[in-house]
This record gives C-alpha cells, sequence and structure tokens, in this order.
C-alpha cells in the first residue's frame, strides 16, 4: 500500500475547521448528540483522480466517489472550466413562463439521445429526491389528464432507495428512514426486492425466485385494485440497500406484469446512470423499458448539484395535449440551471473522450472478481455482490445457515471505521451488515488492488476481536 494511507491513525483532537463544523453543521445521516460532542471524523480539503485528502495532508482512496456520483474523478479542469466561463458569461436565468438558456436546451437533446426507450423531453431539478417528488406529481397529473382520479397509488420496493424528502422518502424502503417522520405517506406501497440473501426460499433456483416476485407484485396490484395503482419504482441496481443485482429476468417478468394493469416504469438511475454498470444507463444492461427516468450524480458527477426527469413521449402527449392551454404548475427556481447544464455537458464530454463507460465494465469486472478471490471462505461473509463499478460485501454471524447479526450494523460500521484508519473509504450501508464500493471511473487497477487488500484486512481485524 501506498505510504501516504497506509498509516494507521486517528485525528486527536480537532483542528480549527473542525471545532467550527462541531459548533455549526447540522449532518445529515449522522448522530447528532455524537457530532455535537466529537466533532467530524475527518475534514476533507483536497481530491485529485481517485483520492480525497484530509486538512492535514492524508490521502483517502475515496471507494465510494463520495456518495455514488463523483464519476469522473476530482479536479477535473474541464468541469471546472466550463463552469467558470458559464459563470461569467449568463451564471443564471430562470425557465419559467417558456423563458430559456442555451446550455439546458443542449444538454436535454444529448440526455434524450442517450437514454434508453422513446423519451421526449427532460424537466430538471438540483437533486435525486426533488426528482423523484416531480416523478410522483407527473405520474399523479398523467392520470387526472386521462380522467382516472383514484389511479395514484406508486409501488416500491423494500430496501430502495430515492430520497430523503416527504414523498420520495416515503418512496424508500428502509423502516429508519419512515420512523419519526411519519412516513411513508398514504399512497406508496412496498414489495420484496430481488434480495436473494435474505429473500429466496432454500433451494429456490433464480427463476422460481423471479416468478415469486412478480406473482407477489402482480397480487399486489390486484389487491389494491389496478384501478388505483399509477406507477412502480426501481432502481437498476439496488445501490443503498446492499448493492442488490436482481436475477436474470427479474425487469422482464415485472414490466409483464405492469404492462397487463397499465402501471408506469419509473427508472431510478440517480446511482446507475452515466456508466457506472459499464453502460450508459442501467436499464440498457437489464433490459428496462421505463416510461419515465430519474437522473442526478453521475450527470455532472456531483461537481455541482442537478437532476432531471426523462419523460418519454407516452407521458409526454398527454400532459402537452390533453391539459390544452393549462399551465404546468410545478418547477424549481433553480430548475434549467445554466451553469449546471455546462458542467454536466463537459462532464459528458469527459466521459466520452476517456471512454469511461467501457472502463467503468473493465475496471468492475476486476474490482468484483477481486473482491470474491479475496472473501471466499472468509468466516464472516455471507455474499460479495456486484455489477459494472459497484460492489458490496455482506457480513453475517453464521453462512450456512444464513444468521445475521444482532443489532444490525454494528460490525459493519467497525470495518468501515478499519478501512478508513487505513485509508479507505468505504461506506457501511443502512439497516445491515454490508460495506459498499463505488469508486469514480477513473480508478486505477493499483487502487483496486489497494481498496481489496485494505477491504479484507479491515475484516480480519475486526473478526479477531468478535472471536
Amino acid at each position: 500500500m501506498s505510504g501516504s494511507r497506509s498509516a494507521v491513525s486517528t485525528p486527536s483532537s480537532l483542528g480549527s475547521l473542525g471545532e467550527t463544523d462541531r459548533r455549526h453543521v447540522m449532518h445529515p445521516f449522522s448522530v447528532l448528540q455524537q457530532h455535537e460532542r466529537a466533532g467530524p471524523r475527518r475534514m476533507m480539503v483536497r481530491g485529485s483522480g481517485s483520492t480525497v485528502y484530509d486538512e492535514d495532508g492524508r490521502g483517502y482512496i475515496d471507494a465510494m466517489a463520495g456518495l455514488w456520483c463523483v464519476n469522473v474523478g476530482y479536479g477535473r479542469q474541464e468541469l471546472a472550466d466550463a463552469m467558470h466561463e458559464q459563470a461569467l458569461r449568463l451564471p443564471y436565468y430562470h425557465s419559467f413562463s417558456s423563458m430559456a438558456t442555451d446550455t439546458p436546451a443542449l444538454l436535454a437533446e444529448r440526455l434524450i439521445d442517450l437514454a434508453p426507450g422513446r423519451m421526449s423531453k427532460v424537466l430538471y431539478g438540483t437533486s435525486g429526491s426533488d426528482a423523484n417528488d416531480t416523478q410522483i406529481k407527473l405520474v399523479r397529473l398523467y392520470n387526472n389528464l386521462l380522467g382516472r382520479p383514484q389511479k395514484k397509488k406508486v409501488i416500491a420496493r423494500q430496501r430502495g432507495y430515492h430520497g430523503v424528502s416527504i414523498a420520495s422518502g416515503s418512496l424508500t424502503g428502509f423502516d429508519g428512514m419512515h420512523a419519526g417522520f411519519d412516513l411513508p405517506l398514504d399512497g406508496i406501497l412496498h414489495t420484496r426486492a430481488p434480495y436473494r440473501l435474505r429473500e429466496a426460499e432454500p433451494g429456490e433456483s433464480d427463476a422460481d425466485f423471479v416468478a415469486r416476485l412478480a406473482a407477489e407484485l402482480d397480487e399486489l396490484i390486484v389487491v389494491e385494485g389496478p384501478d388505483t395503482v399509477a406507477a412502480f419504482i426501481a432502481e437498476p441496481v439496488q445501490a443503498a440497500g446492499g448493492v442488490i443485482v436482481p436475477p436474470d429476468g427479474y425487469f422482464a417478468a415485472i414490466q409483464e406484469v405492469l404492462r397487463r394493469h397499465d402501471v408506469l416504469l419509473i427508472a431510478d438511475e440517480v446511482v446507475c446512470g452515466f456508466g457506472r454498470l459499464g453502460t450508459w444507463f442501467g436499464s440498457d444492461l437489464l433490459g428496462i423499458d421505463p416510461d419515465l427516468i430519474t437522473v442526478a450524480k453521475g450527470l455532472t458527477s456531483a461537481y455541482v448539484p442537478l437532476s432531471a426527469c426523462i419523460v418519454s413521449e407516452r407521458v409526454w402527449r398527454v400532459l402537452a395535449d390533453e391539459a390544452g392551454p393549462r399551465s404546468f404548475a410545478h418547477g424549481y427556481t433553480y430548475s434549467s440551471h445554466p451553469l449546471a447544464a455546462a458542467c454536466a455537458l463537459a462532464n459528458l464530454d469527459v466521459i466520452e473522450h476517456d471512454d469511461l463507460v467501457a472502463k467503468a465494465g473493465e475496471r468492475g469486472a476486476s474490482l468484483n472478481a477481486k473482491l470474491r478471490a479475496a472473501f471466499e471462505g472468509h468466516p464472516l461473509v455471507g455474499e460479495v455482490r456486484g455489477d459494472g463499478l459497484i460492489a458490496s460485501v455482506e457480513f453475517v454471524a453464521q453462512r450456512s445457515p444464513t444468521r445475521l447479526f444482532e443489532p444490525l450494523g454494528q460490525v459493519s460500521a467497525r470495518i468501515d471505521a478499519a478501512c478508513l484508519e487505513r485509508g479507505v473509504i468505504t461506506r457501511a450501508l443502512p439497516e445491515s451488515d454490508t460495506i459498499s464500493f463505488s469508486p469514480p471511473l477513473v480508478i486505477s487497477e493499483a487502487e483496486i488492488d489497494e481498496i481489496v487488500a485494505v477491504a479484507r484486512d479491515a475484516a480480519d481485524v475486526v473478526a479477531a476481536e468478535l472471536a
């Protein structure tokens, strides 16, 4: 391992920046009382390629690309130049009342060309959460315009992650993200995830597992009433849910059920889009034919916030034709932000010029193969999962039959912390004992080797402590 990342160290006290953060910043998905007492785990101040650096100058391989999002890596001059030029030329103008700016129009044309299915229009926001909120509103408007006021329910999946706002947080399928916030909202339903380790019956084949999941979805729609169910939302690969890769044939079976009941399909491509799976979209890889697509994260590689709802011709024709002269009463101050769109165009240029989609497929195959080899036979490992440049390792108290740790989450948190101490950033996923990997698409083979070695070492250390 490289010398800049090999030493095991923990900050002994907060620097001035950490103290400022401790006193004034409220952190998401953090223990508030603990943060107020101890402050940040690390204060990052710089990034280059796949590495970020803290205020003490120590480097860490970011095996999570931030939060699944810095696809082109840190410090890309091309993106900085595009934003700088746009900020000087026209930093902002709104898109209300048919006012327009150039970069969002050019970006929309490009997204329509790249997207799977017969897509027609792009509606911009700033985050995956607000985009999935918008999808719910589009689905409601679509059915209202068709004279179907009861057809409003949306089905998501357990362990799916679709955001944290009131509506998108309701779609998200984690009990811990509902408790305390009075979620989910009425009209949001959840069905079983294609999570073999926990959900498959003993000896059940992939084909039988898929058939059972499709039958359960069909039954849910029938029980609720097909005239009340409007849409189904799914990530191609469930990211925060555990990097859950569906078995072959899963989406074909699900889509057959949806078509039979005239239920729209929303593909949440916030993580999988823009090369993560070795294809431009996860839908391309898994045979998904969506009516609506949600994108964010990799759209700008998170250099600046931007999200989008990509709307199919099928949905658009209803929204445009049936509404007639009525105004579309939705949108945000920052919708179609010209600076964010300029950044996204430069980001797509980098992905294409550097052939990062193909490289993500190659590096992803290497990462997954090396993780499986490194953790084969490990007493704590229940499963290594992944596809493209995304992977996870799930830890269990007993491998066969599978028995989970109780309470969930403590073992993976310790392994994640041990990785951080050794200079590699992973992520302990919610409501499980799973750590995930989703590095920038520019990750090198040497960095993959270090990620895998550190993860195995950290798991061994924690396993020895548990023993």
